[in-house]
This record gives C-alpha cells, sequence and structure tokens, in this order.
C-alpha cells in the first residue's frame, strides 16, 4: 500500500444484511438537503429586503431555513419590510433562485450517488420540499428522469413544514406507509414536519442545527449515508418493543 493513502474506512459492523427490509420509500428535502441553495435564498431575501430599505441580518435569514414559502414572505413582510403581497415576495425570490440554479445547480455531496443507489435498489424517491413547483421542477430537470417517483411542493399542500400534511402526502403518493419511510431533513422545520408524521428521520445538518430529539440518525453529510443505513433504521423500527 503507499504509506500516503490512508486505508479505505471499515464498515460498521451493525448494519443488516442484505435481507434486511427496505424503506417503502426516501423522502428527500431539497433546499439544503438535495441542493445547497440555502446561500441562493438568502441572497435573494438579502436584495430584496435592501431593495425596499429595509434591514435582514443573517440571523433573520436562518429563522426562514425549512419554512413554507408564504410564512416566509410574511417575515420579509414584517421583519424586512418589504411591501408587496406575500406571493409576489415568492415569485420574485424564487426568479433570482432558479436563475442562480440554471447555471450552477449546487449539488449536496453523495446526494447524486444515494440517489442512484435506491434507484438501483428500486426504492421510490419523492420530493418533499417547501419550495414552489418551478423551482422544484427546474432541480429535478438536472437529474436523470425517474430518479424521483414523485414530488410534492409548497404550493400544493394545505399546510406547509413544520406540518406533517407534506410528508403525508409524500408516503400517500406511492401508497406508502409513512412509518416505513425515511425522511432526508437539515433543518428542524423540516425533521419535526416528518417525525409529526411518523417517518423515520435523517438528520443533516447545513446552516442551522437539527436537535437529536427530532432525528432518528444525524450524519454529517449524504456521503455518509448508504442504503445499508436506512434498511438498519427501517429494521430498528419494525423490531418489537
Amino acid at each position: 500500500m503507499d504509506p500516503t493513502t490512508s486505508p479505505a474506512p471499515t464498515p460498521p459492523t451493525d448494519r443488516p444484511a442484505s435481507g434486511a427490509p427496505l424503506p417503502s420509500a426516501v423522502l428527500w428535502d431539497m433546499d439544503g438537503t438535495l441542493v445547497d441553495t440555502e446561500p441562493y435564498w438568502i441572497k435573494a431575501e438579502t436584495k430584496l429586503v435592501a431593495d425596499h430599505g429595509g434591514t435582514w441580518t443573517h440571523e433573520d435569514a436562518l429563522s426562514l431555513v425549512g419554512l413554507d414559502l408564504l410564512d416566509s414572505a410574511e417575515r420579509l413582510r414584517t421583519i424586512g419590510g418589504v411591501d408587496l403581497p406575500p406571493t409576489e415576495i415568492v415569485e420574485r425570490m424564487m426568479d433570482r433562485v432558479i436563475e442562480q440554479v440554471d447555471e450552477h445547480p449546487p449539488w449536496q455531496p453523495g446526494a447524486r450517488e444515494l440517489l442512484a443507489e435506491l434507484r438501483a435498489a428500486d426504492v421510490p424517491c419523492v420530493l418533499v420540499t417547501m419550495s414552489w413547483r418551478r423551482l422544484a421542477d427546474a432541480v429535478v430537470a438536472h437529474l436523470p428522469p425517474g430518479t424521483f417517483t414523485r414530488t410534492v411542493v409548497g404550493d400544493e399542500v394545505p399546510r406547509g413544514k413544520p406540518h406533517p400534511d407534506p410528508y403525508l402526502a409524500a408516503a400517500a403518493a406511492v401508497g406508502a406507509d409513512p412509518r416505513d419511510c425515511v425522511a432526508l431533513e437539515d433543518s428542524p422545520n423540516g425533521a419535526r414536519a416528518a417525525r409529526a408524521a411518523g417517518c423515520v428521520v435523517v438528520g443533516i445538518p447545513h446552516v442551522v442545527d437539527v436537535p437529536a430529539e427530532l432525528v432518528d440518525l444525524t450524519v454529517r453529510s449524504l456521503e455518509d449515508l448508504h442504503l445499508d443505513d436506512l434498511r438498519r433504521l427501517v429494521a430498528e423500527r419494525r423490531r418489537p418493543g
């Protein structure tokens, strides 16, 4: 072995055998989990507030992570002084985010590799995002056709995260019991939604911390997450007692 090369890490010994149950579906958050678009959103928010003579702090921006976009727009009105209808606020921000996504889709490390692993195992993947349809479609367009079985978006659910509605809709879309689904989330609001729906929750903290009590597993990056890890989580959920 080349002395300058570190040996490959030993796979965890507690991973189940290949016969362990697969998740019925894997439910993916988008912003911050699949793609690192949070900086794009923060840039869009900051410019919009500045254009209206307001002040927008980094802490203000972090408070919106994982929220329904119309709820975010209301905060931009009340805190940032953006004197526009909430729907217009959302549309203007999405315009800027989509421009940046089309120039450079900011995939999170390991995201496309895990998607490919799940697809090879015939595990349905559903995108569950508070971003609206046109942004979700812009992101998904950069992936191989069929990567996501369905997409649940913020402008098509009655209540957004942190309510459980988006995750309940995602499980129903593929005929799955939410308790047999694994949700991947980078924010407390998203993790609360997934837990309230009954999903197994994996936290991948990004720009904000995700409290341990909201998740079943925390990983540093999707590079550290593989199908066997999801099998183990589902097996633990189904274990009696």
